[in-house]
């Protein structure tokens, strides 16, 4: 790895924006092939990018997922599972203690400690209590929320370690937050600023009225609009107010690149937009994530919730996330990559290109994939592994191998609950092949796939099973 004996070099290193989006799936953007989406500036930053099309999630929710990116390692093995609830309700646990352990390893301290500046702007949610606050973790600056929300208007943020009410909606407060960063960074010194939007993330209204504009007059699409006993009314009124939420991003991420080309960082800042987890509207006849609900007209009337709304799932459209980097000094432009890669990859990954080592005796997951990004050929490994043990809203211990053809979910906690798709020919996963006598051996095979993963993981449900 690179290292710069004099500090008066380090500002040859790059810099990184990390942009972060919350429930952010592929196909919502125009460079995914969305027509409907207007997404001008996230569409030309993917010009300038190598745009990653199978860029996956190992847990398809919030917290275990953010721990991944941070750490490096599966959310069973860090002790978080599920989206962290600060307070229990009905069929959600009281998790106001939980949070990830500051002793692990994260590459955002690896940078710090090698003089990069860095600052987390917007969601945290890997714990509220002071010992689980950002600072602790890597981030010398922190303006944001620890907690899983906020309102999308008016949110309570804390700023430089104040807590108070904001005006304006929350999403155009992070992006001038970020700015306000951007404009004060010192040249000496290379930065590392991540910005963790809050949308799309529901609830989305109110927003703002200009980004709606785009939408006008415009025929809102229904994703599987023969999908039995759909609430298409819902659907489509759900879709529109995302994309809204969407254009809100794609503007808030263009003031961001603005910035970097004013201030005359564009060239030698690594820019990486990606997002905690997929999403569905209608897909599957299911909205939200992995832990989504049914979007039928046979659900109307049961409150948010309650298990008999719930279908747990680890279907792609879950797990896969938008990701795109851009280094203009040091990667190629408008190149497609279709290689598998996961949110454990990014601690190696940019580690590597900016040339920062790591403790080789830590246990980190992900591999280095920024060999792939030059278009460099090197051995690697196309098979995922996912995992998700959901605890609000029902119990399910889902865990997941796909390779390119064909993909095994084996629910550990209910029977009857196991999936088995063949992509090559059923690539949107709507024919469960589960018991099918002419597929058991496939089944066999990521069946026991599964459970070398998870023992490699050392996976707290092996003891059940």
């Amino acid at each position: 790895s690179v290292s710069f004996a004099d500090g008066g070099a380090l500002h040859a290193r790059p810099n990184f924006l990390f942009v972060y989006t919350d429930d952010q799936a592929p196909w919502s953007l125009g460079c995914y092939g969305n027509t409907y989406a207007h997404t001008p500036n996230l569409d030309r930053l993917s010009t300038e990018s190598v745009m990653l099309t199978n860029s996956f999630v190992v847990t398809p929710v919030c917290s275990p997922s953010r721990a991944s990116v941070i750490s490096s390692r599966y959310g069973t093995e860090v002790g978080v599972t599920d989206w962290i609830s600060p307070k229990g309700r009905e069929y959600t646990r009281d998790e106001s203690q939980l949070g990830l352990d500051p002793n692990l390893p994260t590459w955002v301290r690896d940078l710090s400690t090698n003089g990069y500046d860095t600052c987390l702007i917007g969601k945290w949610h890997l714990g509220t209590l002071d010992k689980f606050h950002p600072s602790h973790f890597g981030y010398r600056h922190f303006s944001g929320f620890r907690e899983g929300g906020v309102t999308p208007q008016n949110p309570k943020l804390e700023i430089d370690g104040v807590v108070k009410e904001v005006e304006g909606l929350a999403d155009d407060i992070l992006a001038q937050l970020a700015l306000d960063y951007l404009r004060n960074a010192r040249a000496t010194q290379p930065f590392l600023l991540s910005v963790h939007f809050r949308n799309p993330h529901a609830p989305w209204t109110p927003y703002n009225e200009k980004d709606a504009e785009a939408y006008a007059g415009k025929e809102t699409p229904v994703p599987e609009p023969d999908f039995p006993d759909l609430d298409t009314e819902r659907v489509k009124k759900s879709m529109h107010d995302y994309m809204v939420n969407i254009t809100t991003v794609d503007r808030n991420v263009g003031l961001l690149l603005a910035e970097l080309e004013r201030s005359g960082v564009a060239d030698n800042t690594i820019v990486v937009f990606t997002g905690d987890n997929g999403y569905n509207i209608g897909h599957h006849g299911v909205i939200h994530k992995g832990n989504g609900s049914w979007i039928t007209n046979a659900v109307k009337g049961i409150p948010g919730g309650d298990p008999r709304l719930t279908r747990s799932n680890m279907f792609d459209n879950s797990l896969r996330v938008p990701t795109l980097i851009r280094w203009k000094q040091g990667l190629p432009s408008a190149r497609r990559m279709a290689r598998t890669t996961t949110n454990l990859d990014w601690y190696k990954t940019l580690l590597a290109l900016c040339g920062v080592s790591y403790d080789e005796s830590a246990i980190l997951r992900g591999r280095d994939f920024s060999p792939l990004l030059r278009g460099t050929s090197i051995r690697w490994d196309d098979d995922l592994y996912a995992e998700y043990s959901q605890h609000h809203y029902r119990e399910a211990d889902m865990r997941t191998y796909r390779t390119a053809e064909w993909k095994l979910t084996r629910d550990f906690r209910t029977e009857g609950k196991d999936e088995l798709y063949h992509l090559k020919s059923d690539p949107l996963e709507r024919r469960n092949l589960i018991g099918d006598a002419r597929c058991r051996d496939i089944q066999n095979r990521l069946s026991k796939a599964i459970e070398e993963n998870m023992r490699r993981v050392n996976d707290p449900v092996l003891a059940r099973i």
